[in-house]
């Protein structure tokens, strides 16, 4: 199983409901962040991949698992790993933790379908196999 890549966050108030909790939409956008962090520590960034090499990782599934609120300036770390590598999709796992209790926040799953800038499906292009080796689908087990 692969080792999580990890970075942080700190709910800005801008993310909370009144009461200063987050709002649910907002841990996708977590989960945006810890995919595009988890790209740049692997050597290479998103936008290459779509200025570059015409491949746009386009969302098909997402999933969130919500377990506790995470509030106004809290510090979170979000863990991101790859769950599953097919010719033409990618699944990602995610896992927001409180940065100071440990405290499992949320989990979570995306999955993208890779397309040209037309919106066709392709292949993951070669030189990503080596960040994304093809895996088997009964490998995608979760996160932790």
């Amino acid at each position: 199983m692969q080792t999580p890549y990890e970075t942080t966050v700190r709910v800005r108030y801008a993310e909370t409901d009144r009461m200063g909790v987050a709002y649910y939409a907002t841990h996708l956008i977590w989960f945006e962040i810890g995919r595009a962090e988890m790209f740049r520590q692997m050597g290479f960034c998103y936008r290459e991949m779509e200025e570059q090499d015409d491949t746009y990782a386009v969302v098909a599934e997402a999933h969130c698992r919500y377990l506790r609120p995470a509030r106004y300036d809290d510090l979170l770390r979000i863990r991101t790993r790859l769950l599953e590598a097919r010719t033409r999709t990618l699944r990602f796992g995610y896992e927001i933790v409180h940065g100071e209790t440990g405290e499992l926040i949320a989990v979570g799953e995306t999955l993208h379908v890779l397309c040209d800038r037309t919106g066709r499906p392709r292949a993951l292009p070669e030189k990503y196999r080596r960040f994304f080796p093809l895996t088997a689908p009964e490998a995608a087990t979760g996160c932790s």
